[in-house]
């Protein structure tokens, strides 16, 4: 889905090359679950390593391009893709996608709450939830982003999908990442 939304919106795509059995890339260094219970069983040096190989530069390239986008004067949309387990500790999660932004970032709110009506607009039902199943302004990636760029040029929104539409995959997966891309252009872009 990251894939199909940079190559629709023309952006970089910065994607993960490790999973956070390993390291958890959208987590500060100093985040509980920044390693996965296997990974915290490595020696200090070992996760150390980790850290310096996957972590940093993947945290940087992601960073830089922000910072470039900031100073070339673009208007900036950071957007992090991510998918969520249908059932955690027992409990059904009651959400298709959910978009994750900071409620007191007017910009990052109004694209959120455009993009949600876009979207369920498109397929109906969908069940397209705000702040949802995490909260916006959670410990992640966009969040230390925010604390580098301000809101007038730093806009940062997490989409996650719940992973019954990937698993399921075929033609009803490939409708749904459509829909989400075609949905973002129309939100981020109204007057187009």
């Amino acid at each position: 889905m990251a894939k199909q939304l940079a190559r629709s919106l023309d952006a970089p795509l910065v994607a993960s090359t490790v999973s956070r059995l390993l390291v958890d890339l959208n987590r500060s260094l100093s985040h509980r679950a920044l390693h996965s219970d296997v990974s915290r069983a490595l020696s200090a040096d070992e996760r150390a390593a980790i850290v310096a190989r996957y972590y940093r530069p993947y945290r940087a390239q992601v960073e830089a391009h922000v910072a470039g986008a900031i100073q070339a004067r673009r208007r900036v949309i950071q957007l992090s893709s991510h998918s969520f387990t249908p059932v955690l500790d027992g409990c059904e999660r009651k959400a298709d996608v959910g978009l994750l932004y900071d409620p007191a970032r007017p910009a990052e709110r109004a694209l959120c709450e455009r993009w949600s009506k876009v979207l369920q607009d498109l397929i109906d039902p969908l069940r397209v939830r705000r702040n949802y199943p995490y909260r916006g302004e959670n410990d992640g990636l966009t969040s230390h982003l925010r604390r580098q760029f301000g809101a007038q040029a730093y806009v940062g929104v997490e989409i996650e999908v719940n992973q019954r539409h990937v698993f399921t995959g075929g033609t009803h997966w490939r409708r749904l990442r459509e829909a989400i891309v075609a949905s973002l252009s129309n939100a981020a872009l109204p007057d187009r």
